[in-house]
């Protein structure tokens, strides 16, 4: 405690946070607290998730506070719902003797009338999340032109989420003169534009490299075909009976196919239910998008699993930064499919860490860990007095049994299920070829075979099918590839032409696969929409590739071997028709662009 008050901290803050077991400043907090204490200057800090950034701001700026002055002295913005009740209740426990200091959160998903009233009361200290405080703001429901200090915590997610606006008005309605503290994981381009157009005098404070992940979490990878992610998921879990983990999707539809009902989607009390759960241990692994895990403030997870790799790095960096925290070793594990090797190394470079690649256990391995933890389970139970009780009847019934015999009868009862499950399971793993990117062929995964019989000549016919999304509901080329390689029970399925238009999507599968296809998709969501797909007839019930650039779909290599004639001075023929031009087909700006044509989708 005594370091605490070395670097400014005095009187009922230090019996606060004694009280909550402090005795020695995290790197974060003995960096912060002075600059916040004595120096009028703005602060960039980045650090890493769990470092102790709530108590770097929290507990400076508590004791520059005024409890005479009744009105908002301290705004803190966080992201989610979550996070901004995990700083409110922890700096409600820092300031515990300090009884005249007023701390409420503000945030979306409850009864704003409440917040307004509460706020009416007269606050110190406001956390909110940006939504909601813009709201309360229009509705002039409160007044921060008083404040003297802002908080931006977790300041890239928030912009991540699409808060950018929302800063700028909020940070707009709050005096010159006040300072602003932004404490972030990693410092983004849109990071360093708040900090240009807000901070004065800033100075930065950085806890490890930048954008660069913890030194206690190593870095795992499991590379499989796309299809079998979700079983080597259920592997890797079943495979550490001790594991204490938050495995993390990019979409809803993933966290839902994984685990049956999606946290996110619950009512809000179901999901604080479910949060508290998993905080207290009843919950050993919580499945998540990177949203819905915010504010989930845990120091003891085991693993954190990537089922899919993230859009980009800092999310990598929030995911793993959850686990190896308070000192303690953590494994971040990646799921991924031999197109993400590329995705995979890119984040290895800017993390500057190495991801070791594993094996996908099979069954005799899980076996033995589910059964030596059972066993160990079993050793570490403490006798139990009442039990001399029943005893006697207990070892009558088993008095015939040798102790072998007894372990095989409790181990069948207690993992019968469990090893038949896992009885002559396939080999998920792929082969060093296929890990590398090339086949034996010489071509690239499944579509080698494809390839080869191109290049022998035979034509590949297609049929055409109709999807019930498109571009207002999300979906990208890359969506509908990832949903045909997760649901289709054919392996190597050709892909022809796609074509996403507003609010449906029709493209091409090879006809060996096409008669079946329509019945992957059966109970299947996309952005919490039923897929609903049907096969469009066509005139010679599927067409081949060589005539698609006289059917619905343009050829991409029609199309580019066209555009070359036409830069080696061709030209594009025109046909003068009742004094009008005629261009090549395909040029009416009123048809749909082809997906290649919206980069920015996909």
């Amino acid at each position: 405690m005594e370091k605490f008050r070395e670097l400014g901290l005095d009187g009922e803050i230090l019996k606060g946070i004694a009280d909550l077991g402090f005795e020695t400043p995290s790197p974060v907090q003995e960096k912060a607290i002075p600059v916040i204490l004595g120096e009028e200057n703005d602060l960039v800090v980045l650090a890493q998730t769990g470092t102790g950034k709530t108590a770097a701001f929290g507990l400076p700026l508590l004791q520059k506070i005024n409890p005479e002055w009744n009105s908002v002295q301290i705004l803190v913005l966080s992201p989610t719902r979550e996070l901004c009740m995990q700083i409110g209740s922890d700096l409600k426990k820092y300031s515990k003797y300090l009884p005249d200091i007023r701390v409420t959160c503000v945030y979306g998903g409850t009864d704003i009338r409440r917040q307004m009233k509460e706020l009416q009361k007269g606050v110190h200290v406001v956390v909110a999340t940006p939504g909601r405080l813009v709201d309360l703001l229009n509705r002039k429901a409160l007044n921060i032109e008083t404040v003297f200090a802002v908080v931006l915590d977790e300041a890239d997610e928030m912009l991540n989420m699409g808060f950018q606006e929302d800063l700028d008005f909020i940070l707009s309605n709050t005096p010159k003169d006040k300072n602003t503290y932004l404490f972030s994981a990693t410092m983004p381009k849109e990071v360093e534009r708040i900090a240009r157009n807000y901070l004065v005098n800033q100075k930065e404070i950085s806890v490890g490299k930048k954008n660069q992940g913890a030194d206690t979490v190593s870095h795992q990878y499991y590379m499989v075909r796309a299809k079998d992610c979700y079983e080597t998921l259920r592997r890797i879990v079943d495979c550490s009976p001790s594991m204490y983990a938050i495995i993390f999707t990019r979409t809803k539809n993933d966290a839902q196919d994984i685990a049956k009902h999606l946290h996110g989607d619950l009512s809000q009390a179901q999901r604080d239910n479910v949060m508290n759960a998993f905080r207290a241990k009843r919950l050993k692994v919580l499945v998540a998008t990177d949203v819905a895990a915010r504010g989930l403030d845990v120091d003891c997870l085991t693993h954190v699993i990537n089922y899919n790799l993230p859009e980009d790095v800092e999310s990598y960096t929030h995911r793993s930064g959850r686990t190896g925290r308070a000192g303690k070793e953590g494994i971040s594990i990646a799921i991924i499919h031999s197109k993400e090797k590329g995705k995979l190394r890119r984040i290895e470079g800017i993390l500057k860490k190495k991801f070791e690649y594993k094996q996908v256990p099979v069954g005799e391995e899980i076996c033995r860990a589910q059964l030596a933890f059972y066993a160990d389970k079993i050793l570490a139970s403490e006798d139990q007095e009442d039990m001399d009780l029943y005893a006697p009847d207990v070892y009558e019934k088993f008095a015939e049994l040798t102790k072998e015999e007894l372990i095989q009868h409790l181990v069948s009862y207690e993992f019968g299920k469990l090893l038949k499950k896992y009885k002559n399971t396939a080999d998920l793993n792929i082969s060093e070829d296929d890990r590398g990117g090339r086949s034996e062929r010489g071509e690239r995964g499944d579509r080698g075979d494809r390839r080869d019989r191109r290049g022998r000549g035979e034509e590949t016919v297609y049929s055409t099918f109709m999807l019930n999304v498109g571009r207002e509901d999300g979906l990208t080329p890359r969506d509908l590839m990832g949903l045909i390689n997760k649901y289709s029970r054919r392996r190597g399925i050709g892909v022809g032409g796609i074509r996403i238009f507003d609010t449906d999507t029709k493209f091409e599968i090879d006809e060996e696969s096409a008669s079946d296809f329509a019945v992957d998709f059966s109970k299947v969501l996309f952005n919490g929409i039923p897929l609903e797909i049907k096969a469009i007839p066509t005139r010679d019930n599927g067409r081949r590739r060589d005539d698609r650039s006289r059917g619905e779909f343009s050829g991409r290599r029609e199309r580019r071997d066209r555009d070359k004639r036409d830069s080696r001075g061709g030209g594009r023929r025109e046909e003068k028709s009742g004094g009008k031009r005629r261009g090549r087909p395909g040029s009416d700006p009123k048809k749909p662009r082809n997906f290649n044509r919206s980069s920015s989708r996909d």
